[in-house]
């Protein structure tokens, strides 16, 4: 008994164009053809095309397939190099629903990274965007760290001060809020502080990372701001930081 291109794809649950681009890059043999000019597919045939089928389904690749023999060590690695493929796969799934289930809930934003909705609407704009722009530069503990230090709000007066600087602030004013701000920026000098890591794993990487987030803060925010920011490190380098009761 022989089957036609048809028959065969229809017994093997796939489509005769998938049929025909195994033959055209070699992983089905050409089958004879009939007196009438038809392919007559044998049984040898259609086990191929299933063991083919089944490969795929399990994730190898068409080019692995043509490349495998059918036993051996050969044959173990490119399964367990697919089984590690589709354990990071997994993994990754895991981490988007755990992120659809935190903004399918009250209250979430996805203007934020996740674990920052809570906090949202005490953030303005460019807070936001700042945020999102360093969830994807900072590893996931400096940014709960930086969650952990928005949400204990230690200074609310002193964030609305720093938000609402204008860009012709004098330079007293801009001395003073750094005076003021400079506890908070640098851990060791109040239990709120906090240090940003690069998720990079190169010190190249890290560099680019810490020039991006640079480039987001100036930016996002006026020149007194950054000045202020600017003042506010350099207090703290030279130990001239006071801090703040929050």
């Amino acid at each position: 008994m022989t089957w036609s291109t048809r028959e065969i794809a229809d017994l093997a649950g796939t489509t005769v164009k998938t049929v025909r681009y195994y033959h055209q890059i070699g992983l089905l043999d050409e089958p004879e053809r009939g007196s009438n000019g038809y392919k007559r597919y044998e049984v040898h045939h259609l086990t191929r095309l299933l063991q083919i089928k089944r490969l795929t389904g399990l994730g190898v690749p068409l080019a692995q397939v043509a490349e495998m023999g059918t036993s051996g060590e050969g044959l173990a690695a490119v399964f367990r190099t697919v089984d590690a493929e589709l354990e990071a796969t997994v993994r990754r799934l895991e981490n988007i629903r755990r992120e659809l289930a935190a903004l399918a809930q009250p209250g979430a934003s996805p203007e934020v990274p996740t674990g920052f909705s809570g906090l949202a609407q005490d953030l303005r704009d460019n807070d936001r965007a700042l945020l999102t722009i360093y969830a994807q530069l900072f590893s996931d503990e400096s940014m709960e760290a930086l969650r952990g230090t928005l949400a204990a709000h230690p200074n609310d007066e002193l964030d609305e001060a720093f938000r609402d600087l204008r860009e012709d602030t004098d330079e007293a004013t801009r001395q003073a809020l750094a005076e003021r701000l400079a506890p908070f920026l640098v851990p060791g000098a109040t239990e709120h502080g906090v240090t940003l890591e690069p998720r990079a794993g190169t010190p190249g990487q890290a560099e680019a990372a810490r020039r991006a987030a640079g480039h987001a803060l100036r930016a996002l925010y006026n020149p007194a701001q950054i000045d202020v920011l600017r003042r506010a490190h350099l207090l703290h380098e030279s130990g001239d930081a006071v801090s703040e009761t929050p």
